[in-house]
């Protein structure tokens, strides 16, 4: 009796485990969800804080205590890649730029790739220590490159997180040894620095779904491989997981910002003071199925918007028009994207017109509630007609 009980107590493990590693099942702490029959999600949280969003949106989905000041762990390091990107997007450095490693750098604790002092490596073979085995050493590497000194790259850090409003959050060090409330954030400003990486720097993504590398260390003593681990096993026990960037310290337990696309709609979702790393992966997998079985992406581009308008008394009869972006929603459970009407209103217009000026509207509604509007400017200036300007034009129209 005691070996069939056992043997079933391993078939319900093993059967537990496919589920999981499939990214059809997973685990709270009271029972395992089968998302697949679209059977209640149960959303009980065991870590301190939780906060789940859409990303071209922002808009939040679900949270849980999401501005408790918490302490961050390596998730700091998504506003250290932030800044590389940043800097890359500026030319001030390049992908293949040759870093040196400092005595310093070397020095760091914690998670690393046992970088030697006096090694070299490049921009983007330190991205992918950063990103994927969350080095601590390359973190400091790279802040030192791009600021001259990890302090001056810390104050770097703070000013980017003062302009994204991340009203909760100081940072101390660009890697998160710091393991005191003097370095902290919140599951909310997580959100928003791992939204800002993501939609602004998609290439961000080259990286985090690596699984496994090797980088060559090259130092006096010879050449040696190292393997890079992603320390998110999300991108190999979900199929629909993209990133981005986990942490974990005694203070800060178990952090994870996890990003995931499905069917065009893109989340994150924060888990910040899990008790454990098994949680912190089963909790963000919670969010991310709840997201996904409960919205869906409306997505206009504008296509039908005109090129052009007729301007009344102006040097040129019409005036280049454009619509500056694309309009996302997100529908909820019980919206659907054939509930939204989309309203089009061209102005009459007058010269003399500047550039940037609103000449129409987009207005989008779900009955009489109005979800979002669009202006459309003037893409040139168009000067207003002159009394000669008049003259010359009735010369043409009947002396010509």
């Amino acid at each position: 009796m005691k070996k069939i009980t056992k043997l079933i107590t391993f078939c319900i493990s093993v059967i537990m485990m496919l589920g999981i590693f499939s990214g059809k099942y997973y685990c709270d702490t009271k029972k395992i969800i089968n998302v697949a029959n679209n059977e209640a999600i149960s959303m009980e949280f065991n870590s301190d804080s939780v906060l789940l969003i859409e990303a071209s949106t922002g808009k939040v989905l679900y949270e849980k205590d999401a501005d408790k000041v918490v302490s961050p762990a390596s998730i700091t390091k998504i506003m250290t890649l932030i800044l590389i990107f940043d800097s890359i997007e500026a030319q001030k450095i390049s992908l293949e730029d040759v870093v040196t490693t400092s005595e310093y750098a070397k020095s760091m604790g914690g998670s690393q790739v046992f970088l030697e002092t006096g090694e070299q490596q490049t921009v983007e073979t330190l991205i992918k220590c950063i990103v994927v085995a969350s080095g601590n050493d390359a973190s400091v590497c790279m802040a030192e490159y791009i600021a001259g000194s990890e302090e001056a790259f810390v104050q770097m850090m703070n000013e980017r997180a003062k302009g994204l409003n991340m009203t909760n959050t100081v940072f101390k060090d660009c890697c998160g040894l710091n393991d005191t409330m003097e370095h902290h954030t919140s599951a909310r400003d997580v959100a928003i620095m791992s939204r800002e990486l993501i939609t602004k720097y998609p290439e961000i993504f080259e990286y985090t779904k690596i699984w496994m590398e090797n980088i060559v260390h090259k130092t006096d003593k010879g050449e040696k491989e190292f393997t890079l681990a992603n320390t998110n096993k999300l991108i190999k026990q979900y199929e629909w997981a993209t990133g981005l960037k986990t942490g974990s310290t005694s203070l800060a337990k178990y952090c994870l910002s996890a990003t995931a696309k499905k069917n065009d709609v893109e989340l994150i979702a924060v888990i910040m003071g899990a008790p454990d790393y098994k949680v912190r992966f089963s909790e963000a997998l919670k969010l991310l199925e709840y997201g996904f079985l409960n919205v869906s992406l409306y997505k206009d581009n504008n296509e039908d918007i005109k090129n052009s308008l007729k301007v009344k008394n102006g040097k040129k009869e019409n005036v280049k028009i454009e619509i500056e972006k694309e309009f996302n929603y997100i529908c909820n459970a019980n919206e659907k994207e054939g509930d939204i009407n989309k309203v089009v209103e061209y102005y009459k217009i007058n010269a003399p017109i500047k550039k940037g000026e609103e000449v129409g509207k987009v207005t989008y509604k779900i009955g009489e509630k109005i979800i979002g509007e669009l202006e459309i400017k003037a893409k040139e200036t168009v000067e207003k007609l002159s009394y000669m300007d008049y003259i010359k034009k009735m010369w043409y129209k009947y002396m010509v």
